[in-house]
């Protein structure tokens, strides 16, 4: 884990983290509608950012695993533009935390497109049950998030 011992924070409910996405033409429907499974890969691949920039490194004798991910469609985003998807800290438990996610047009005011829900467990995968989270899990990807307003 990349975590700095000066500035390190533990992850708490209510921090938030927003990265932001390019649609790309390929991912339209004939109606120019963004196809609905790729509403889970703009949040996968923001979900992975966070877990790579905190240093998670794959494979490994533990780690998180997507144990649950919902998507509530809004309205349908359109190409060209860039996404911002938006984890909020809704819960942490003894080894399960849950992120609400917002997928917002960037430049749009007007209010969500998408609304998720993820789940992530943290596992010992070598014998393949859920642990407790780290406290320097808790930290690294904590520093990666602001405080929740």
């Amino acid at each position: 884990m990349n975590a700095d011992k000066t500035s390190a924070r533990i992850l708490a409910v209510g921090d938030i983290h927003q990265v932001e996405l390019p649609l790309r033409w390929g991912d339209s429907d004939s109606l120019n509608h963004l196809n609905n499974t790729l509403y889970f890969r703009l949040m996968e691949e923001a979900r992975m950012q966070i877990l790579y920039d905190a240093g998670f490194a794959l494979p490994a004798d533990h780690g998180p695993i997507l144990a649950h991910a919902s998507c509530d469609f809004l309205r349908p985003l359109t190409y060209p533009a860039n996404v911002l998807v938006t984890h909020k800290v809704t819960r942490i438990g003894r080894s399960s935390a849950e992120f609400e996610l917002l997928l917002e047009k960037s430049g749009d005011a007007a209010g969500p497109y998408a609304r998720g829900r993820n789940v992530l467990v943290w596992m010992d995968y070598v014998a393949n049950a859920s642990a407790p989270w780290p406290p320097e899990v808790l930290s690294s990807i904590g520093s990666l998030f602001k405080p929740g307003g």
